[in-house]
């Protein structure tokens, strides 16, 4: 173990008074387990004090044996971090420690004014710390001047080079000095970060922490089923229930973000957001008041999941499920730092409880499940801190028992205790009622099983009556959201409702009977109260269960592939239908007959005395009428088919006056086969 009083007399300086006694193992690794000028690849848990730890493994190369920096002129160190707000705490960290020595820093970050910025580098700074798109755009401006640059630290490469900037990296590395010290700390260390070390590190030092398979000893990890629309109610009751000194909790989105903000904020808890439409000014204000105890709860998006240290901080909740290992773990690291224990609550609506199960397997961390806080809880729990409040075991100055003895003689103890708990109580917000998952209706077979077709909870009501619901396996319809869901759309509770059964695109569900007529005027007066959630009546009275749907895998409203070819017998009776009901569909008309000689297999051929088959284009044309207007165009006559019948044959075309050469005439019509076959019958 390393001595504090072996490092240099301005750092330990600076750590003593920091009220540090040892090193955490990140800080041990950097400074023993590798050379003073090496280049550094180091990976580590969150909050395991990586920013200390870089700024002493800096420490030989920037003071290079002296006790004191000299006047700041040019950076000699530069660190680089993705996101502003862990810049700016990098920032903070670094001007503690190198404070003893005299050390000048400077930050440049997006948001804030780049022209106060030039300004702070034109009059000099030992340390820079700045976001890589600011710190390329001061490159390439000539503000920011490289040339005496000794060490550059990329804090949370791996997020960085997610986040699209490894063009900028690559940028200022390129524009440092060769000789110079890179180091990289990373929590993993994938193929990106590893080619990116190969090009700009010398001979690396490849240091770890990390024991991939325990989690992190400090966190304890709860994970919460709950139905979808009780999510943020249940969200209320962790917070009620821990009642920890400051809280964040994690959204997926910034409209996520503000609506949950409002209701928490409604509901009169200490709160401020954190997301990427604020801006910088807006997001420094509101990691300040958490800092210093003026908001206790912090709702924020993933921008707040990378090096964010707030002190104290005791919970974190992932109201939204994060998208991955990488994602949760950083979440997570906000809590349990240095040494610190915190929880870490996971809440999961009942249809995505395989992802959480596959984001916590992957991440190789054992979580509890249990069902949120209720009301009930949190109210035994209210108690408990108040009889163990220490308000009530502080030894009273002569003043305050001068005014306590004045309110007994005006109110009995009785009065003054309630008093003491209603003031308490007002302070803090009411929990809600959620349903519990302990319930003995919600045993039975779990609806995502694979075993059946249909997945069902026995009651018991003799009158019960039954109604439909349009939600089943395909919509991952559960019991244990289900329930909930019938009790809020019908103003009933879960004693009122009996068997559930699941099918594939619909489910059954029984109401008593003394209720059901109720339910039933409330669901044709008000709906599901459900998106896309349908609930209909059934025919299905005392106690008789319906038999289950006709499921052929697609919706029959919708139309789709019958389950059978069709029959014969299928086909409506035209024979039987009147021509004065309009509504019945008439025998479809016929065009002409084409009949078959089923000795010969060939075409029947028709005699000369059947007449043509009845269709407008086999009408004959009025000649005379045409020939009596020239205007109109008079048409060719269709063959019949008959011998000897007036057919209008072309003549011959007169030759070309211009080439003198005669066109082929027409050809004369050929007889009918019929006309053939009777002459040579006759022969």
């Amino acid at each position: 173990m390393t001595d504090l009083m072996s490092l240099a007399p301005a750092l330990s300086a600076a750590l003593a008074k920091r009220g540090y006694e040892s090193l955490t193992p990140v800080q041990e690794s950097v400074l023993n387990d590798a050379p003073s000028d090496a280049d550094l690849l180091v990976s580590a848990q969150t909050g395991s004090g990586k920013t200390v730890a870089f700024g002493l493994a800096l420490a030989p190369t920037l003071l290079q044996g002296e006790s004191h920096l000299g006047k700041a002129a040019a950076p000699i160190a530069l660190a680089i971090a993705p996101t502003r707000e862990l810049a700016l705490q990098v920032k903070e960290e670094l001007t503690w420690l190198y404070q003893e020595a005299g050390a000048v820093t400077a930050s440049c970050v997006g948001g804030m004014d780049p022209r106060t910025e030039r300004r702070q580098l034109e009059r000099g700074a030992h340390i820079v710390v700045g976001t890589p798109g600011r710190l390329r755009d001061h490159i390439e401006r000539g503000a920011l001047d490289l040339s005496e640059l000794r060490a550059v630290v990329l804090d949370e490469a791996d997020e960085m080079l997610d986040m699209g900037f490894r063009e900028d990296l690559e940028f200022i590395l390129d524009a440092a000095p060769r000789e110079r010290r890179t180091l990289m700390f990373s929590a993993t260390v994938p193929k990106p970060i590893a080619e990116l070390a190969k090009r700009f590190q010398k001979d690396a030092v490849r240091l770890s922490t990390i024991n991939a398979r325990e989690q992190h000893g400090d966190i304890d990890y709860v994970a919460h089923p709950v139905a979808p629309n009780e999510r943020e109610n249940a969200l209320i009751n962790v917070l009620r229930l821990h009642e920890a000194e400051k809280a964040i909790v994690f959204c997926s989105t910034r409209e996520a973000v503000s609506r949950l903000t409002s209701r928490l904020a409604n509901r009169g808890f200490s709160i401020v957001s954190l997301s990427g439409e604020l801006s910088q000014e807006q997001r420094s204000s509101a990691l300040a008041a958490m800092k210093d105890g003026r908001a206790r709860v912090c709702v924020a998006t993933d921008v707040a999941a990378r090096g964010i240290d707030l002190p104290n901080l005791d919970l974190v909740i992932h109201a939204d499920l994060p998208t991955g290992k990488a994602a949760l773990l950083h979440r997570s690291g906000r809590t349990g730092r240095a040494g610190r224990k915190g929880t870490c609550v996971l809440m999961v609506p009942f249809p995505r409880r395989r992802q959480a199960e596959r984001v916590l397997h992957f991440a190789g961390i054992k979580a509890t499940w249990t069902g949120a806080p209720t009301a009930d809880q949190i109210r035994a729990k209210d108690k408990e801190r108040l009889l163990a409040d220490p308000a009530l075991s502080v030894e009273l100055e002569d003043e305050d028992r001068a005014v306590a003895m004045e309110l007994l003689a005006l109110h009995s103890p009785e009065q003054l205790a309630a008093a003491f708990v209603k003031l308490r109580q007002s302070r803090m917000p009411a929990p809600e009622d959620i349903t519990s998952l302990d319930d003995t209706s919600l045993k039975g077979r779990d609806a995502g099983s694979r075993g059946g077709r249909s997945a069902e909870i026995t009651g018991k009501f003799e009158d019960g009556v039954w109604f439909s619901l349009s939600l089943g396996h395909r919509q991952r319809a559960e019991p244990r959201w289900i329930l909930p869901l019938i009790c809020r759309a019908g103003h009933v509770t879960k004693k009122e409702v009996g068997a559930i059964k699941i099918f594939q695109n619909q489910l059954y569900f029984e109401i008593a009977g003394s209720h059901g007529e109720r339910f039933a005027d409330v669901i044709r007066r008000d709906g599901s109260g459900e998106d896309n959630v349908t609930i209909t009546l059934l025919d299905a009275r005392g106690g008789k269960v319906p038999t289950a749907p006709k499921e052929d895998g697609y919706r029959r409203d919708r139309g789709g592939p019958p389950k059978r070819r069709p029959r014969e017998a299928d086909a409506p009776d035209y024979e039987s239908m009147g021509r004065e009901d309009s509504l019945k569909p008439k025998r479809p008309a016929r065009g002409p007959k084409r009949d078959f000689d089923k000795a010969k297999g060939n075409r029947r051929r028709r005699g000369d005395d059947e007449a043509p088959p009845h269709h407008p284009a086999y009408e004959p044309l009025d000649m005379k009428a045409l020939a009596g207007n020239p205007d109109q165009e008079a048409a060719p006559k269709r063959r019949s088919g008959k011998e000897g019948d007036d057919r209008r044959k072309p003549k011959a075309r007169a030759a070309s006056k211009e080439t003198g050469a005669k066109k082929k005439s027409a050809k004369k019509n050929k007889p009918s086969r019929a006309a053939r076959k009777a002459a040579k019958a006759k022969k």
